[in-house]
């Protein structure tokens, strides 16, 4: 693997990969910010926002 050119992109791929981490484990419901049934995207985005 040739790594990330930026430190923004290494953060934000990470970040991506803990909140899929989480909610597998159960520790993050998306339901709760009214995203049952939608994509990763979507639900990326609104995590993102909520910050």
């Amino acid at each position: 693997m040739l790594g990330f050119n930026r430190f923004r992109n290494a953060a934000i791929t990470l970040a991506g990969i803990e909140l899929m981490h989480r909610i597998r484990k159960g520790q993050f419901n998306p339901a709760k910010l009214g995203l049952k049934d939608t994509g990763a995207p979507v639900v990326r985005n609104a995590v993102l926002s909520a910050r």
